[in-house]
């Protein structure tokens, strides 16, 4: 049997006994466990009651974090002439059209976020099977296919987050990282869950939010009142 370490052993212990605690109880106890030397980041992880394989059950949306994420987010920008220069002002890490599709099939996939606008949907759609298993996809959607490429790559730097229902019904993010202080991480997470509620698809049935939990990188996890999540 592997030897769990002291630090492993001590976070255990604090969460012994713990399960179905508010947000603020659970934002402090994963604060206080989360000694890793690197800032961890806090994680939330929503089961929901939908079958993500039928189109009228998945989720799927955007959430501006009130408190960011705490994490540099790279931008790659599909855009040509004026509104490639909008983009590079707004902060893109990177702008092009055909050479940035030539750079991405080749492999260059270093951002986490991917804006075009609509004229540049017939090239980026060639490189669907690259970007769409990653969630990188460009989606109007998600305000990810705009003309507005300002709002977009500044929304994307500023702490917004994207999810989707992945197998099983589960939707997962980053939400903060553990040296936020305690009411920006709960806030954060408030704003998450809500944003998950209100994208409850028509054709989910029963109980929508089913289990919610959250941890950081290195931490054990803990289970959240869904009756405190959903503010019941």
């Amino acid at each position: 049997m592997a030897k769990v370490g002291k630090r492993t052993a001590a976070a255990r212990e604090a969460f012994a006994g713990k399960a179905d605690v508010t947000v603020e109880e659970a934002m402090a106890l994963v604060k206080t466990n989360a000694k890793a030397k690197f800032d961890e980041t806090v994680e939330i992880a929503m089961n929901l009651g939908v079958d993500p394989r039928h189109a009228d059950q998945m989720v799927r949306g955007v959430v501006s974090l009130p408190n960011g994420t705490g994490k540099t987010v790279r931008v790659a920008v599909f855009a040509r002439d004026a509104k490639a220069e909008e983009a590079k002002a707004a902060g893109a890490d990177i702008v092009g059209a055909e050479d940035l599709m030539a750079a991405i099939q080749g492999g260059q996939l270093d951002f986490d976020r991917c804006i075009a606008t609509p004229d540049m949907m017939p090239i980026v759609g060639r490189l669907g099977k690259i970007l769409g298993p990653r969630n990188l996809m460009p989606n109007p959607k998600l305000g990810t296919v705009t003309m507005d490429v300002t709002a977009a790559v500044t929304n994307a730097k500023g702490g917004e987050v994207q999810f989707k229902a992945e197998k099983g019904g589960v939707v997962h993010a980053g939400v903060g990282k553990a040296s936020f202080d305690d009411a920006n991480l709960v806030e954060n997470v408030r704003a998450f869950i809500d944003a998950v509620q209100k994208a409850r698809p028509t054709g989910a049935k029963g109980a929508y939010i089913q289990k919610v939990v959250v941890s950081s990188t290195m931490g054990p996890a803990v289970t959240i009142s869904v009756d405190n999540a959903i503010g019941n």
